[in-house]
């Protein structure tokens, strides 16, 4: 086995506090001897899984969710001593992992029903299978949300989920896992491992898919590990998400929305605004505006109520930040705000806002983790579009308009896989969520998701 053949030095994975810069705790690394175990358990507890009638897997999932809301506090609490994310928001994010389980409980079923077509005679009959044992490649910046929303309905179309969480939330993986387990859903497990290990568990027969939500250098070795053994494979990778907001949008609504999409938390999401582009005639009123409205962003203890922007998660990403920064402003991007590391302890990063923001910057080009937003003028409607579009990512995007109609036409020329109107992108558990260029490929959420990873088998009977 691939596995088996793989070879492990003795490792532990470090969890550090953001807040502070101190070590939370250390994990072992498993040997390959660790994940044959899970694997070959997993391989066999999906078969048993997949029998069972879809009622009661849905049945495991409302089990699920109440856990979830009976340990919320202490999920949420273990969120931000390893990543940092506001109480308040660590909270909300629990919360929706909850949602999810309960919408797909209800709606899952009925999308795996099989269906009967006519066929001038025949009968045929297309069912929904599962494939098999899922290997999910989980990041940190939402170490619930984004196990849940790929796992739920995996789990719920009869497949069994080995995840390898991301090594700074591993209390909280251990933490999701075990409640998956005590919902009567056995078919879970993480694999602690490093890169070459997961190219591995890739090459193994016993996975049948791969899902990773991370960056696109990431994703780029997934998809050639998984092209190679010719397996299914879901990428949600990065964005440099544009906001544009036109000439004729609530400028109050729109301010409120943008800096939202930009800073939740700490600017650490893959859909967050990073791109604000403004039409000439609202720039100056909507420049003054955010700047009054990021001067009252409060930074600090993100187990205070009242924090808005936490630490970033790893010392490593606020340097990676602050490089795209100062390269930016190297390159003519000029600093209206923050842009400096400060003293003290902990991870940290002031609002920034950046201006002057052109095509061949880091700010421009790449996805900026952190609390960082470009302000971007434009001529026009047409030249905001231009200038969206001009990126080789595509996640998500939103648009700002008092008229409807013409923000709905807009949208359509977006090269993004969601948009937003009047509001920041966020995913939902009733839509589908992906992007389009390098921003990956696949969609996760809603029955699109769910349909990602079963086998949609015709079966024909003849005369």
């Amino acid at each position: 086995m691939a596995i088996r053949g793989t070879r492990v030095t003795e490792t532990r994975f470090t969890s550090i506090n953001p807040v502070n810069g101190q070590v939370i705790a250390s994990y072992a690394q498993d040997d390959a001897a660790a994940i044959e175990r899970k694997l070959s358990s997993l391989s066999d507890g999906q078969m048993t899984w997949a029998s069972q009638n879809v009622s009661h897997r849905a049945a495991c999932l409302l089990r699920l969710a109440d856990a979830l809301d009976t340990h919320r506090e202490r999920l949420a609490s273990s969120m931000v001593l390893e990543m940092g994310k506001p109480i308040r928001q660590a909270r909300a994010e629990v919360r929706k992992c909850a949602s999810l389980c309960r919408y797909t409980a209800e709606t899952g079923p009925a999308a795996l029903h099989s269906q009967q077509v006519a066929m001038d005679g025949r009968q045929a009959q297309l069912r929904f299978d599962p494939l098999g044992c899922v290997l999910a490649v989980m990041p940190w910046n939402f170490p619930y949300w984004q196990v849940v929303r790929l796992a739920v309905p995996t789990l719920l179309a009869g497949n069994a989920v080995l995840i390898k969480p991301a090594p700074n939330v591993l209390a909280s993986a251990a933490a999701l896992v075990e409640l998956f387990h005590q919902a009567g859903i056995p078919v879970i497990e993480n694999i602690y491992c490093d890169n070459a290990q997961t190219a591995a568990v890739i090459a193994d027969p016993r996975i049948a898919g791969v899902s990773l939500t991370g960056s696109r250098r990431a994703g780029k070795a997934v998809a050639a590990q998984a092209g190679k053994y010719l397996k299914k494979c879901v990428l949600e990778l990065g964005g440099s998400d544009p906001y544009l907001v036109l000439a004729d949008a609530d400028l109050a609504l729109a301010v409120d929305r943008c800096v939202a999409g930009r800073f939740n938390n700490t600017g650490q999401t893959c859909v967050a605004a990073k791109r604000w582009i403004v039409v000439d005639a609202l720039y100056d009123a909507f420049r003054e505006a955010v700047l009054s409205r990021l001067a009252v962003l409060n930074s600090g203890d993100p187990m205070q109520a009242d924090t808005d922007l936490g630490p970033m998660a790893r010392a490593d990403l606020r340097e990676t930040l602050h490089r795209q920064v100062q390269q930016s402003i190297a390159a003519g991007a000029s600093c209206t705000l923050g842009g400096t590391i400060p003293a003290g302890a902990g991870f940290y990063y002031p609002p920034t806002l950046l201006e002057q923001v052109a095509p061949g910057m880091p700010a421009f080009d790449d996805e900026l983790f952190g609390p960082v937003a470009a302000l971007i003028r434009a001529a026009d409607d047409e030249e905001a579009v231009r200038l969206a579009n001009d990126s080789r990512l595509g996640l998500g995007a939103a648009v700002f308009s008092r008229d409807i109609d013409k923000a709905l036409a807009i949208a359509g020329r977006l090269q993004a896989g969601n948009v937003a109107i009047n509001d920041f992108v966020r995913s939902d558990p009733r839509l589908p969520f992906g992007g389009v260029k390098e921003s990956g490929y696949g969609r996760e959420l809603a029955t699109y998701g769910m349909l990602e990873f079963v086998n949609i088998k015709a079966v024909v009977c003849g005369v």
